[in-house]
């Protein structure tokens, strides 16, 4: 039996058998053998087969739809965390979930970048650049080198945004050492990152403005390279100090995920 399904007929029983009948309008009686709903229950709750609903928690090797998982998650009256874990265990998006237009950051987060002396920025789910810190400003010249937004800008200044750099200012070609094969690697990353989310306007936005302006990223994007964004040796060629190495490590906080604190540590 494939662990997935397993695991997904386990998480369905269990979510069942904890539910109070009475909450759900079914009487308790004195005939249920077992605490929670039936099967029969849950099925006609959600609108689906008895049959087929018995199958998922079986762990057989069913189709099941995202509308089928849907139903299930408001019918049973799953939490956020109980819901993400249903569609990803059952391999599906979720049709109802929902992004904003802006990622927010931790204010803690952000403020923990000032204590941070080597190189640090935060992206956020399209790549923009959400805050970063002085070592960053000094750095990326021309592309950071200002102060990070305040709440105060967030809905009139742009946020710089990692792809537009690379792809859209000539002066990062001669910046990042290595250019091409660096910005063929970040179109890779980007996509994976991506890979659920590819039909948000948002993504679609970005992806199309770029394949527009930039016919090296349009070469690349359509080669459809998917790559875990990972860490490793970056080179740049700042106009001050020259040729300069780091290792780049990229962490996600837990409870946004969508979220990538990039940390850049100067080599010996």
């Amino acid at each position: 039996m494939d662990t997935r399904r397993k695991e997904l007929g386990e998480f369905l029983q269990v979510l069942r058998q904890r539910s109070a009948p009475e909450e759900f309008g079914f009487p308790l009686g004195s005939r249920r053998r077992t605490k929670g709903l039936r099967r029969e229950e849950v099925a006609q709750l959600a609108g689906i087969s008895p049959t087929w609903y018995t199958w998922i928690e079986q762990g057989r090797e069913v189709n099941v739809s995202a509308e089928a998982l849907d139903r299930l998650a408001q019918v049973m009256k799953l939490s956020r965390s109980e819901r993400d874990y249903l569609f990803d265990i059952a391999g599906r998006r979720d049709p109802k979930a929902t992004h904003t237009e802006e990622d927010s950051v931790p204010e803690a987060l952000v403020a923990m970048l000032t204590d941070i002396r080597i190189p640090a920025y935060i992206m956020g789910r399209y790549w923009d650049v959400l805050a970063w810190n002085d070592a960053a400003s000094e750095l990326f010249v021309g592309w950071l080198d200002r102060k990070s937004r305040s709440k105060s800008q967030s809905k009139t200044t742009p946020l710089p945004n990692l792809l537009r750099y690379v792809f859209q200012i000539p002066e990062a070609q001669l910046f990042v050492e290595n250019w091409e094969v660096r910005a063929r690697r970040l179109t890779a990353e980007f996509r994976a990152d991506c890979r659920s989310r590819l039909d948000e306007p948002g993504v679609q936005q970005l992806v199309t403005e770029l394949i527009q302006s930039s016919p090296e990223f349009a070469r690349f994007w359509q080669q459809h390279d998917v790559l875990e964004r990972q860490g490793g040796q970056r080179s740049f060629n700042h106009p001050k100090l020259g040729l300069i190495d780091f290792q780049q490590v990229t962490l996600r906080p837990v409870e946004q995920d969508q979220l990538k604190l990039v940390l850049l540590r100067p080599n010996p």
